[in-house]
C-alpha cells in the first residue's frame, strides 16, 4: 500500500494531491494542497512528524525522515518543509526544516537540524551538515555544503515557475489516472 498508517498515526493528504503508486507515505505525515510525490519516494514519519506544505513536488527517489527524541537528541528532529519547494530526484532530507521557495537539487543531503530559509538553491550533490542555517538568498554547493553566490533575480522567478510547473503536471497525472 502506498499510504500506510503506524502506530495509529495515518498521513493527511490536502486537496490535489497526487501520490504516484510506487511511492510510499506512512505515519505522522501532512501534505498541503497541490503536493506531488513521484516515483520510488519514501516518506516516513514513523518516529516523528513530516509536515510538507502546499504546492512542493518531491521527485523520483528521494527519501524523507526524521530523528527520533532520546536520551542523544531530546525532542528529536521533525521533517518540516514549507511552500513551493522542489525536491530534486534522489535528495535526503532528513529532521531539517525547509523554508518557502527553495530548490533541493538531485542527490543532494540535508541533515539532522538544518535550517534552511526561504528563497535558497542547494546545488545537486551538496551535503549540508548537521545544525547548519542556509541564509535567504544564496546558493549552496559542495560538501559540506557553503555559500558560493548571492541568487540572480530570474533564479528567484525560478522557485514559483518550477513549483507551478510541476503542480499542473501532477494534475495532468490525476487526470490521466480517473481516467484509466
Amino acid at each position: 500500500m502506498t499510504i500506510r498508517s503506524y502506530q495509529g498515526s495515518a498521513p493527511k493528504l490536502g486537496e490535489r494531491v497526487f501520490i504516484d503508486p510506487t511511492a510510499v507515505v506512512l505515519g505522522d505525515v501532512e501534505l498541503g494542497d497541490d503536493v506531488s510525490v513521484w516515483p520510488m519516494v519514501v516518506i516516513r514519519g514513523d518516529m516523528h512528524r513530516i509536515r510538507i506544505g502546499r504546492g512542493t513536488s518531491v521527485q523520483d527517489g528521494s527519501v524523507l525522515h526524521i530523528t527520533h527524541a532520546s536520551d542523544f537528541n531530546p525532542g528529536g528532529y521533525p521533517l518540516i518543509i514549507g511552500e513551493e519547494v522542489t525536491i530534486g530526484h534522489k535528495a535526503v532530507l532528513h529532521g531539517c526544516t525547509l523554508g518557502n521557495r527553495i530548490l533541493v537539487g538531485m542527490g543532494a543531503i540535508v541533515m539532522d537540524g538544518v535550517t534552511v530559509e526561504d528563497e535558497v538553491i542547494i546545488a545537486a550533490g551538496a551535503l549540508v551538515t548537521p545544525g547548519k542555517t542556509l541564509k535567504s538568498g544564496y546558493m549552496y554547493a559542495g560538501s559540506p555544503a557553503r555559500q558560493v553566490r548571492a541568487l540572480s533575480e530570474k533564479e528567484q522567478r525560478f522557485f514559483s515557475y518550477t513549483a507551478g510547473n510541476y503542480m499542473r503536471l501532477k494534475d495532468k497525472h490525476l487526470a490521466e489516472a480517473w481516467e484509466a
